[in-house]
């Protein structure tokens, strides 16, 4: 496995610019000026990766999709949400969201605390997703090594769930399309590094769509009656990263990123 990185690995919030897959360039590497391996890219914060496999979208022995492995990307702009809409989805805030989000700072992201980013928000890390009988599970490298669980089995939301930071899940497939269902989310996570804020009333539904054997679409539509006037949709794409596992990352050890973060919330590059 060959995992270089263009950029030293500390906190995720200062080191995003390259998440940003489907929505922004990703950052010249330090080695612009070498030659490129043959049969590699960089990808983000990474290096001389090799290019996506092509081909169709890989099935199970059961002819269910098969979405496993580990990806890079996401369903949004983890810079700024409202970059990263479907085309003629529109974010209306409410009066108080609006004016929260003007006063947020930099230091306060929970995100650059160490702390998980929610749905939809990524890292610049991959993730893995792990399809098993009953239960999917969306792992994450970035961070704190959080995971996600998808209730495949047919199961209902409890009624009155306990908020947490990634909610309460149920899935099931529509067509090649995996759609996951989630509420049960405390208030605590930001959409992006803009401060974007939400409420315990959030409601997200994101559409996985393994669109070939290296390209996944994202879509996720958010519904927070509490804090948006009504809901909208964004859009992104994630791509396989072919060769490559999910290595341990310790977001809370020699986090000295935070103590040099100040001023206004905003996504990488300031904008």
């Amino acid at each position: 496995m060959n995992r270089t990185i263009a950029i030293s690995m500390p906190l995720a919030a200062t080191a995003a610019a390259g998440f940003l897959l489907a929505q922004t360039p990703a950052p010249a590497p330090r080695n612009a000026g070498k030659s490129q391996p043959e049969g590699t890219t960089n990808i983000g914060l990474y290096q001389r990766q090799p290019r996506a496999p092509t081909g169709p979208a890989p099935k199970l022995a059961d002819g269910t999709p098969d979405l496993s492995g580990v990806w890079l990307g996401g369903g949004s702009n983890d810079s700024d949400i409202s970059r990263g809409l479907k085309p003629g989805e529109q974010l209306v805030m409410l009066p108080w969201a609006a004016d929260l989000l003007k006063t947020r700072k930099s230091e306060e992201d929970p995100e650059a605390n160490c702390l998980p980013a929610g749905i939809p928000r990524g890292s610049p890390y991959p993730w893995r997703i792990a399809q098993t009988p009953g239960i999917y599970f969306i792992l994450f490298e970035g961070n704190i090594h959080s995971y996600r669980q998808i209730f495949m089995d047919g199961r209902q939301h409890p009624d009155d769930p306990d908020p947490t930071w990634y909610g309460h899940s149920t899935g099931h497939w529509e067509g090649q399309t995996l759609v996951i269902d989630t509420v049960g989310f405390n208030d605590k996570f930001w959409f992006d590094y803009a401060g974007h804020p939400h409420t315990e009333k959030l409601h997200t539904v994101e559409r996985y769509t393994r669109t070939d054997m290296g390209s996944m679409a994202i879509e996720v539509t958010i519904d927070d009656p509490g804090a948006y006037a009504r809901p909208f949709t964004t859009a992104g794409r994630a791509r396989l990263m072919a060769g490559t596992e999910l290595l341990e990352y310790i977001c809370q050890e020699n986090n000295s990123d935070l103590g040099h973060l100040s001023g206004p919330a905003r996504g990488p590059g300031g904008r």
